[in-house]
């Protein structure tokens, strides 16, 4: 047999690590903190040496697992729903954004160059049930541009949940990670994720006539509140329909519910 390049085994280090760190999202999702290298394992149909060679603990693991998330996390922003439905979920992963990421060490998380790993399991990802997407393109359309935007976000969540609890460790202000980690984490996310989401809400709200009042906008740190105030509230209301496994076939009736 003839032996792997180094570029074949770079390629299977970065689809494992993206395996592990898939799994370990959904075993989190319904676990929390009390997730144990053991469960996502288990989740992953690996054994347990073979994720503990790569994550030895499962607050490295889950430090990891949210930078990949934050690396694509702004792209509901800008691509329409329709187009992101047609594009497999491990295609978006392979644009990596550019910004420093450390551990608290000041050295990069172990996995490294998350945007070029492909998810396991590509079959579920390729792509999202497509009269589901149907049905919420359409709805998506009789909707303003932030509200829209909404809709996207919780199909994306429902695909993918490493994006949900990527958000949802940001609107608990990632309490559960040290400060250090925290800290970085979450300069990260108000900068791909909030000022973006902040900018649309003033654009969508001005052109539906409900930003401003006499011509005096918000000020910045307004705007973001705003922003970060509606995304959790967007975490509360994806959580049940979530593990109902409803939340495409619901996610317009929550952006409704919030008035977006």
């Amino acid at each position: 047999m003839t032996p792997r390049t180094k570029e074949q085994n770079e390629e299977i280090r970065l689809r494992r690590l993206a395996q592990i760190r898939k799994a370990a999202a959904d075993v989190f999702l319904n676990k929390g903190p009390l997730l144990e290298i053991r469960d996502v394992a288990a989740q992953a149909g690996l054994g347990y040496g073979t994720v503990y060679h790569y994550y030895s603990n499962k607050g490295d693991l889950l430090y990891d697992l949210l930078w990949d998330a934050v690396e694509r996390a702004g792209g509901w922003l800008e691509a329409p729903l329709e187009a992101r439905l047609k594009v497999p979920l491990e295609a978006q992963l392979k644009a990596p954004l550019e910004f420093p990421r450390a551990s608290a060490s000041g050295e990069a998380p172990a996995g490294g160059h998350f945007g070029l790993a492909a998810v396991a399991d590509t079959g579920n990802l390729a792509a999202a049930d497509s009269r589901s997407g149907s049905r919420e393109t359409a709805a998506a359309a009789e909707l303003g541009p932030v509200a829209a935007a909404g809709v996207r976000l919780l199909q994306l969540w429902a695909e993918d949940h490493a994006l949900y609890l990527l958000h949802k460790q940001a609107s608990e202000d990632f309490a559960s990670l040290p400060e250090a980690r925290s800290a970085l984490l979450s300069a990260a996310f108000r900068r791909e994720v909030l000022a973006p989401f902040a900018a649309l809400l003033e654009t969508g709200h001005a052109a539906d006539g409900a930003a401003a009042s006499g011509g005096n906008a918000a000020g910045p740190p307004y705007r973001l509140q705003h922003a970060e105030m509606l995304l959790a509230a967007l975490v509360g209301c994806a959580s049940l329909s979530l593990r109902r496994g409803k939340l495409h076939e619901e996610a317009r009736d929550i952006v409704r519910f919030l008035k977006l």
